[in-house]
């Protein structure tokens, strides 16, 4: 009886204990989640930039009237149209043009030089590109290269994507010169030609820079744009500043046969054989890693979460698992933490009854920072396992992803402040950029490489991006050319600025 008892109060003890580090454990993670401090800026709301709202709308509609598109053939790419677009930014800009130094790269790529009153400062660098993509206007409310203004809208290609920062950017720059600043550090203004394709305009201005030896301090290109309720628990909007972008490579699996006739099959065709390639690599993801830009910007908005998000996000070291689940589980989020891959050409027999003799496939790559090329390559080969299936690099550039951008720098800093003294109700927070832009040629100039579209948008609306219907709000676009004044003025103060 003494021994059953003993088991008894044994077993009360333990359930005791259990119930102990349960409760401890949730006091512990309760506790951590509702003590973290804020990491965002707290700034006064920038002085208002007293442009004309209309007339700014106007100017930029007059942009994607031209047609600046980047074409896959390039015998399809209107040079002219690009020389257009210079000479109406000439008009648009008079005393921008008169004050500041223009360089024309590449043909058709620009750099605008505003020289600081101490060469010895590195230099800020705000950067966009001239081109868009094409457009089929049968599917638009508004046709693409109308640049019509109707309502509170600016409709067309470019509005978002990219000519809002172009013109946002030289707008910023007209303003303050009219008030009289004169920056201390020099400012480059860059506008490659060619972003949506190979970005060989952003090559060619690195490169001129370089041979100019300048200093460059921090460049801002485009990136994410400033959208709420693409972060659930967080209610306000997020503006993502992108630390780095992912690299991306084509790998092409090939297969070999004898072929033939299709009446006569052997046990397994090239098309099986690297169809069973393919799915297996579909089967068998890259490792998921919670970590980098994507761990930073949860650390940034985990205190501005409500309560349940904020204790899962802000004890990572438990819940790691069961948020990667989660993010795994949804395409856009599952391409943040994870080297992602995409079957997207399919080549065999070009008959019905004819055997191939070479089957061949491409998967694309999209390379999280961390992974290599030769990761990447390691991986399909050992995924696949076959020595049947021959695994190579192409068709086309292949470019690993880019360096990690510093978070505790002053730039980012700058950026930060900006985007809260322009737009307070969001929340700024570091992040991965998923597409490649202009910036990932900019890495050779400085360590420091940032990636923000600074246009407030609806959530319904981030699909217009590349895709139909495309606008910013007057407003919006307002709000654009306010944000780079005001980093204009942070970053590259002048003496002489009350405001500094």
């Amino acid at each position: 009886m003494r021994s059953i008892g003993a088991r008894h109060a044994s077993g009360r003890i333990l359930v005791r204990l259990l119930l102990l580090t349960v409760l401890t454990l949730a006091v512990v993670l309760l506790i951590h989640g509702l003590t973290q401090r804020s990491l965002q800026p707290v700034v006064a709301a920038a002085p208002p930039v007293s442009i004309e709202p209309q007339a700014a709308a106007r100017r930029l509609a007059e942009a994607i009237r031209i047609r600046t598109i980047s074409y896959e053939d390039p015998a399809k790419i209107d040079d002219k149209a690009f020389e257009r677009l210079h000479a109406l930014l000439e008009e648009s800009f008079p005393l921008l043009h008169e004050r500041l130094e223009r360089q024309v790269v590449a043909d058709l790529s620009l750099i605008y030089t505003w020289a600081g009153a101490d060469p010895s400062l590195p230099a800020v660098m705000l950067t966009a590109h001239q081109d868009v993509v094409p457009a089929d206007a049968s599917d638009w409310t508004q046709p693409p290269f109308d640049g019509v203004i109707e309502g509170d809208f600016i409709w067309g290609r470019g509005a978002m994507d990219d000519k809002v920062g172009v013109l946002g950017i030289l707008e910023a720059a007209e303003y303050l010169l009219a008030t009289g600043f004169e920056p201390e550090r020099t400012l480059y203004f860059a506008f490659g030609h060619d972003e949506e394709l190979d970005g060989t305009g952003a090559v060619a201005i690195a490169a001129a820079l370089k041979a100019r030896g300048a200093q460059i301090e921090f460049v801002l290109d485009e990136g994410m744009m400033i959208v709420e309720g693409i972060i659930p628990g967080l209610e306000a909007p997020a503006a993502l500043i992108g630390l780095a972008e992912k690299g991306f490579a084509n790998v092409t699996l090939s297969v070999e046969t004898q072929g033939g006739h299709s009446s006569v099959p052997p046990q397994q065709t090239a098309v099986g054989i690297l169809a069973a390639a393919v799915a297996r690599l579909e089967d068998n993801p890259m490792q998921a890693r919670l970590e980098g830009p994507v761990q930073e910007m949860f650390r940034w908005l985990a205190p501005e979460m409500s309560l349940g998000p904020r204790i899962v996000i802000g004890n990572l070291w438990l819940f790691g698992p069961l948020v990667s689940a989660q993010l795994a589980s949804v395409p856009e989020t599952n391409a943040t933490i994870r080297t992602t891959a995409a079957a997207t050409m399919l080549s065999a027999s070009d008959a019905p009854n004819v055997l191939a003799r070479r089957a061949s496939a491409v998967i694309n790559y999209r390379v999280l920072p961390g992974d290599t090329l030769e990761d990447v390559l390691g991986h399909v080969r050992r995924v696949v396992d076959d020595a049947r299936v021959r695994v190579e690099l192409g068709p086309g550039e292949a470019n690993g992803p880019t360096a990690v951008s510093p978070v505790d720098a002053d730039a980012f800093d700058h950026i930060a402040a900006s985007v809260r003294a322009v737009f307070p109700e969001a929340f700024v927070a570091p992040s991965l950029v998923i597409p490649a832009t202009d910036a990932r040629h900019y890495g050779a100039l400085t360590d420091k490489v940032y990636r923000l579209l600074p246009i407030a948008v609806a959530t319904e609306d981030v699909a217009r991006f590349h895709g139909i219907d495309e606008r910013i709000t007057i407003a919006g676009y307002a709000d654009a050319i306010s944000f780079y004044a005001e980093l204009i003025r942070r970053a590259a103060w002048s003496a002489t600025d009350p405001n500094h």
